[in-house]
Formats: C-alpha cells, structure tokens, sequence
C-alpha cells in the first residue's frame, strides 16, 4: 500500500489535534491519527466540563480570551450549545481564598454563599468569592464540532493507529500509525500525556511533560444542586463539585504525577472525598454512578508547550494544556496554524500582538 502524503501529520485525537485539524484544513492537507479506536479517549473525555476565563497565567488567560470570541462565533453561526453560563464559587478560609482569588471574582458575605449553594455547611468555610463569568461546556459536542469541519475540509482521521516508528529525511517525515505508512512535511505532536513519549519516538528531544492524574465521579445525592447553580471549590484544593443532569460531580482535585496510560481511581480514592465531603457539605451522597481519572499534561513553568522545535523545526508541538485544554483549544489552535502556515493573524480576526507574543510564552524549551 501506498504511503499516505499529506502537509501535516497530526498525532494525537484529544481537543489538541481535533482544533488544530479543524483550524489548518482551509490551508494544508491534513491526516490526524489516534491510537486508541475512540477519539477523545483519554484526558479530552474526562474533563470537569468548566471553563474558568480568570484561571491561569497572563498568555493562557489570552488564550482562553480568544477561544470563548471564537466559541461564541461558532454557537452564532451553527447554533450549537457549546457553552451554558455556570458561575465558579471559591470558599476556603480568609488566608486560602486571597492566596486563589483573581481579578474576574467579586467577595460574597458568608450569607449570600450559603444562599447561593446552601449544601454547604456554614462552619466548613470562613470566606467566599464568585465568578459569574465562567461557563459549563459541552465537551462531547465540541469535540464532534470539530471533527466534522476537519472532515468536511478533506482531513483524513485514522483511529485504531498507535504511531510505531518515525524517521526524518531533512525534508519530510516517514511515520507508521498502525497499519499505514504517512510521509508528511510536518509531524505535530498533539499526544498528550505521551507528548514526551512521542517525542523520544521522533529523536527529538522532550519537554520535560508530566501527566498529573485528576480523579472525578459522578453521584446521587439527596441534596443535590440544581443544574445551573456554581462549581463550587475548596480554595485549599481538597474538593470541587457542581451540578450534574445525573445528580453531582464531585473531585478530590489531587494533581498526582503518573505515568501515561488509560488512569482508573486508585481503591478507596472516590468513598475518602465522598466522607470528606459529608464533613463539609449536606449533600448526602448515596451511590456512585461512575467515575473516572483523566491525565492533565503539563510542563514545569505551568504553560502549553506550542511551536516548532529549536533543534528540530519539522517537528511541531502542542502539548502541555494542563487543566487549560477546552477553555484554551481554540485559541492554541489558530496559534498553531499561523505557526505552521505563516498565515496573517489579521486574516484570521485576530490580534497579530497577542498571537505574537503567545508564540514567544508558549515555545518549546
């Protein structure tokens, strides 16, 4: 069989390499491939579904700025859900909800907290405060959304095809993903946990990636919240929750490194938040639907890793998310595109100064 040829080659499925594919169609030829058989397997389907545009570092905060203009484009133009207004309430002691607070948050009085999520008990926190302008997400249809323009715009998407072998001529890649053999200009390294693996595979130096492990379940509760109420947040990171049309999902939020691979709850993880929980809140948990760990990939400085290799620019990486992945995907995505297109940043309505100086945050080390 006849190697496949194509501009850019795409490892990875997750949000990463979905936006991107969906992004760089109009522009180059395209083939993404996934090892697993589903798209999305891993960390891109067992996200918090939260997107939080006062969390993080000054270029992710950008980042996430242009992904909710470009979102909000997208739900104008198809009418699709992507985003439902769901607000994020921080509680903690004095000391712990200052150290977490940023600028896009107001301070509620310990009364007007418990009138907005009564399910927590008045003695489990000393201080409040809200961001009314954060959003619940519609993972699943982001996820299809892209995937179906990548496709309509002549990408090619292999699943089931765990890259094997990969070797550089100076001028194009020869990679095998499962059964088929790809030649392409550019290989983009959107694999997530296995960035650095992938990486190694290519003889290109990795980034130093750690995959942190992010525990979740989804519960019935006597006292649930109602769908629409906040995410609510232990300002000292012990847990989050937020309504759920199936009761409430709930997290220890721990950041444990792991190795790559399909994360499952280590025993007893889940039932330890569910009694810490009882401690805190009056949700009174009764039984455990599902749950579920996913991998949140990220490098030492704490921002994505984007753009083309120093040592070795026909190899392209973006990787590094974090817990950013959804809130920065569409942003990261155009990035990347002028990156490997050299396309104008005006062309594509965006600001050719935030693009620029995202490129120089986001570099490969």
């Amino acid at each position: 069989m006849s190697p496949l040829e194509c501009d850019v080659l795409i490892i990875g499925g997750g949000i990463a390499g979905l936006s991107l594919a969906s992004a760089l169609a109009p522009f180059s030829s395209v083939v993404l491939v996934e090892s697993e058989a589903t798209l999305g397997y891993h960390t891109s389907s067992r996200s918090a579904r939260q997107l939080i545009p006062g969390y993080g570092p000054q270029p992710v905060l950008e980042l996430t700025r242009r992904t909710l203009e470009l979102l909000d484009g997208v739900q104008s133009s198809t009418g699709l859900p992507l985003t439902v207004p769901r607000s994020f309430l921080l509680v903690g002691t004095e000391a712990d909800v200052a150290a977490k607070a940023n600028a896009t948050m107001r301070q509620l009085t310990h009364a007007e907290a418990l009138d907005l999520c009564p399910q927590l008990r008045p003695e489990a926190f000393e201080a409040a405060m809200i961001d009314t302008g954060c959003m619940g997400t519609d993972t699943d249809l982001l996820l299809e959304y892209h995937r179906g323009r990548a496709s309509e715009d002549g990408v090619m998407i292999l699943t089931g095809a765990p890259v094997t072998a990969a070797e550089y001529d100076g001028a194009h890649w020869s990679v095998r993903a499962g059964y088929r053999s790809i030649r392409a200009e550019t290989v983009v390294n959107a694999a997530g946990a296995w960035a650095d693996d992938v990486a190694t595979l290519c003889a290109v130096a990795p980034q130093g990636l750690v995959p942190l492990r992010r525990t979740a379940a989804i519960v019935t509760a006597e006292n649930a919240p109602p769908v629409g109420t906040p995410l609510v947040a232990a300002a000292d990171d012990s847990f989050y929750y937020r309504p759920d049309p199936d009761g409430v999902l709930i997290s220890p939020s721990e950041a444990e490194p792991a190795e790559p691979g399909d994360a499952q709850p280590h025993p007893g993880h889940v039932e330890r938040l569910i009694k810490h929980l009882g401690s805190v809140t009056t949700l009174g948990i009764t039984s455990v639907l599902r749950s579920w760990t996913g991998l949140r990939t990220q490098r030492g400085n704490g921002l994505p890793v984007v753009g083309p290799d120093p040592a070795h620019p026909g190899f392209f990486w973006l990787a590094g998310q974090g817990g950013y992945g959804f809130q920065t995907s569409s942003g990261i995505a155009e990035l990347a595109a002028v990156l490997l297109t050299g396309a104008d940043p005006a062309d594509l309505g965006a600001d050719p100064a935030a693009v620029a100086a995202a490129a120089t945050a986001l570099r490969p080390g």
